[in-house]
């Protein structure tokens, strides 16, 4: 079952989204049972392969490492190439390696079966305290003829529909979710890639948003700060940079004229 939207009403009471990736049925359906009882949001994977696909609809993933296609390690370390989603790994292994190797690659905290719920639910609150809230984007942002369905993961402009990769998509919403709002270039780069990221990284992704929406406006550069969504009823295709970069360049061409 998928975990359904998460709601503002649900984050003010620390209602989360949980994903269980635990491959004995009875212990996922147990755990997930009093989880739910909890007023939690629960979805239930066996695989780690599954957990790989599904992660990114949670707020916290609770990760068994002993699963049947994939080492719990190597998916606590393919969720954290990625982002910094809260990770808790809840195993049998019970040696001090095991729990070195999972907090090396990435989880938050280390749990050894048998625990008690209450423990867990401690630990649970813990992480997610100190990982903070998790902003929640509107899931269908409209901006002048440009649509974005965060259900679908489709954009549109002017009806036709635009192929993104699954970063431009990322940045393009969090972008259209500010609308007028400069974001700096350290928040698009911990919001979309998390800590996985190269210098040029970002520079690169926001030539390609604007060659695929057909304009370099529609993403304005703000000089020593970072990038604002151009405004949503369009002109002539610019240059991409903010107002005040072209008035100050119009005002060195008078000077040198």
């Amino acid at each position: 079952m998928s975990l359904p939207l998460r709601n503002q009403q649900d984050q003010a009471f620390g209602a989360w989204r949980v994903l269980v990736v635990e491959n004995d049925e009875v212990e996922a359906q147990l755990l997930a049972l009093r989880l739910r009882r909890h007023g939690h949001e629960v979805e239930s994977v066996a695989t780690g392969d599954a957990a790989l696909r599904r992660w990114d609809q949670a707020d916290l993933v609770l990760l068994d490492l002993e699963l049947p296609d994939l080492d719990g390690l190597e998916v606590c370390r393919g969720i954290r190439e990625t982002s910094m989603l809260p990770v808790i790994a809840v195993t049998s292994r019970d040696s001090e390696l095991d729990c070195v190797l999972a907090l090396q690659v990435g989880a938050d905290d280390y749990m050894v079966k048998p625990y008690g719920f209450r423990e867990l639910m401690a630990r649970i609150e813990a992480v997610m305290r100190r990982s903070g809230p998790r902003r929640v984007l509107p899931v269908t942002i409209a901006y002048g003829e440009l649509r974005i369905d965060a259900g679908t993961r489709e954009v549109f402009l002017a009806g036709q529909r635009i192929e993104l990769t699954r970063k431009e998509f990322d940045l393009l919403r969090l972008l259209a979710a500010n609308p007028g709002v400069v974001l700096e270039r350290e928040r698009l780069l911990e919001e979309v890639w998390g800590q996985t990221w190269s210098r040029r990284t970002l520079d690169t992704h926001v030539s390609s948003l604007r060659a695929k929406l057909g304009a370099s406006d529609w993403v304005i550069t703000v000089r020593g700060v970072g990038f604002r969504l151009g405004p949503a009823e369009r002109g002539a295709a610019r240059d991409g940079r903010s107002d005040d970069e072209r008035d100050g360049d119009r005002d060195d061409d008078r000077r040198s004229a």
